[in-house]
């Protein structure tokens, strides 16, 4: 992919996306489950219906698929193994959602498809058609979804027109802020296998932009302006690691950058798009949570700093962190088909069948 686009072939993210069709999965059911493509609210969704009687409602899970917003999709092996594991083991419905993807789209595009279909899902004529309990939903994603995940239980806590809020949300090493691209585990895990800095620093500024400058600017992490300095202590990672996070790292005031790329593209101040910007009040009140960490993963120190704001806020948190990469646990297909990646899964159907 690099090649092809130093080549002035193909871009980045397209050239890696020529390589997703030999993972697609057709909607097939099995002796556990029925599994059906169709849209909810115009989103396509890949839909998971268990097979085994229930005594009564079903528990429900709404999954959004990571891949930095730019890749992945519910239909290749690793997500179709994930939701037919998830919904057999817990008996639950589960709702796999293809939101539309960078660098064709940017934000906001990808949290409103997320939305549109999670706000669909909840009407309590949608629920009672799939027979699931209004009270027993989470939402739930890994990496580029945990965020999706968390920024979308944050607006629907909000949304005044949404009546059945989610009783919890489970996010698999979720990125959740835009502000300091210099975190411990950034410095750490530079070069780590799956994902890299220059790939996160990548993902982050196609989010939002093809403009290279936003990507520059957050390369030397020089892309907040100083009127944005106010954010800050939300992700001031002095202040929100434990000691042995800090690894003897030193934190240093930011050096703010350009407020044109701000007012240029104000997405990456925004807490649809960075949920650890959401104020302690409005963290206030947010259901049940699971995070999952890496230590390993760029991203780990985004759901520890998650993990204890919301304890702070009163939220109650269960944290497991665990000794591996980024992206373990769609390491459950073959030909990878890691232990560990199962282990994982494991645990996540786990916690959702003990609090779900």
């Amino acid at each position: 992919a690099w090649a092809a686009e130093q080549l002035g072939l193909m871009h980045y993210m397209e050239a890696l996306k020529l390589f997703m069709p030999v993972e697609y999965v057709p909607p097939t059911s099995d002796e556990n489950v029925t599994v059906t493509d169709t849209e909810f609210s115009n989103v396509a969704v890949r839909l998971y219906l268990p097979r085994k009687a229930s005594d009564g409602l079903r528990r429900a899970v709404v999954f959004f698929h990571g891949g930095g917003w730019c890749l992945g999709d519910a239909t290749v092996k690793p997500y179709d193994l994930l939701g037919r594991q998830t919904s057999n083991n817990l008996n639950a419905v589960l709702v796999s959602v293809n939101y539309r993807l960078a660098p064709k789209y940017h934000f906001p595009v990808q949290f409103e498809d997320v939305y549109s279909a999670t706000k669909f899902f909840l009407q309590s004529s949608v629920l009672s058609q799939y027979g699931v309990d209004p009270h027993r939903v989470c939402v739930s994603g890994d990496s580029a979804g945990g965020n999706l995940a968390a920024a979308v239980v944050q607006q629907l806590l909000e949304d005044s027109e949404v009546k059945t809020k989610p009783k919890a949300q489970a996010l698999i090493y979720p990125a959740l802020q835009t502000l300091d691209l210099n975190l411990p585990s950034h410095q750490d895990n530079e070069n780590k296998p799956i994902l890299s800095r220059w790939l996160m620093t990548r993902f982050w500024s196609e989010y939002f932009t093809l403009d290279p400058s936003l990507r520059k600017a957050m390369a030397s992490n020089r892309h907040v302006p100083v009127e944005a300095s106010h954010l800050f202590q939300f992700v001031n990672w002095s202040n929100l690691l434990p000691e042995e996070l800090k690894k003897n790292h030193i934190y240093t005031p930011p050096t703010y950058g350009s407020s044109e790329l701000a007012q240029k593209y104000p997405g990456f101040l925004d807490r649809r798009a960075a949920p650890l910007l959401a104020s302690d009040a409005q963290l206030q009140g947010l259901p049940i949570t699971y995070i999952l960490t890496c230590e390993h993963d760029i991203l780990r120190d985004d759901g520890v700093m998650y993990t204890e704001r919301l304890r702070a806020a009163g939220v109650q948190v269960t944290h497991d962190h665990a000794n591996t990469f980024h992206g373990a646990m769609t390491f459950i297909s073959p030909p990878a088909n890691l232990a560990v990646g199962h282990r994982l899964l494991n645990r996540y159907i786990e916690w959702l069948n003990e609090n779900l």
